[in-house]
């Protein structure tokens, strides 16, 4: 969903810097062998997380939520040869298109795949991470956020998706949506957590970032 008039959202996009080749072949990709391909990193979102990665530089990164691997090479684009990324995802049906496109990235050997439940996945990491993106399952963006704020560097930051939820977060709540609860939770934990400093952008389904202080 995009909060932007049509003409200005197509006007943003238009000036800003333009998709990579090999990320294009990855969406075609996506949606034609893939389930829920709208679960993808947008062209634009992509750029964002290329450019946020390149500003930070970041050494250490996980990644919550692999779908196909979009993000992830966003966010490898930003990063040195001494630098990796950790990257969850519970679909081992995915694994064989995310490694074909790290491959064709020059990243393969700087990502390393987790598959299974990133609640238990997480405790295992003996790491400080400089960035986590955070774009999994909703409703457990509360449980991730409380396993990676303690092995986070200060200054590090965690970037978090889909915290708009299509504009359900300012409709009334149905009592059965349990993600959009889930959401309004986070959000607001994200807004008073002493712990972190965080800025929500109305950037396509919303993404916040949120630093360690």
């Amino acid at each position: 969903m995009n909060f932007l008039p049509g003409k200005i959202d197509e006007y943003v996009v238009d000036n800003s810097q333009k998709e990579p080749q090999i990320l294009q072949e990855l969406t075609k990709e996506t949606w034609q062998r893939v389930l829920n391909p709208r679960m993808l990193s947008g062209a634009f979102q992509g750029r964002i997380l290329s450019m946020i990665s390149k500003i930070i530089n970041p050494k250490d990164i996980l990644e919550i939520g692999t779908y196909t691997g979009y993000s992830a090479i966003c966010i490898a684009e930003g990063i040195s040869n001494e630098a990796t990324i950790d990257t969850i995802d519970k679909n081992e049906e995915l694994e064989d298109i995310q490694n074909k496109y790290f491959k064709k990235s020059g990243f393969r050997d700087q990502i390393k795949q987790h598959i299974g439940n990133a609640v238990e996945i997480i405790p295992t990491l003996d790491k400080k991470f400089d960035l986590v993106f955070i774009d999994a399952d909703k409703s457990n963006y509360c449980n991730y956020f409380n396993l990676v704020i303690g092995k986070m560097k200060k200054g590090g930051i965690i970037l978090s998706d889909n915290v708009l939820w299509s504009g359900k977060v300012v409709e009334k709540l149905d009592k059965k949506d349990i993600d959009t609860k889930a959401l309004l939770e986070y959000n607001r934990l994200l807004n008073s957590d002493p712990r972190v400093e965080t800025v929500l952008l109305p950037i396509r389904d919303g993404l916040s970032i949120s630093r360690v202080v």
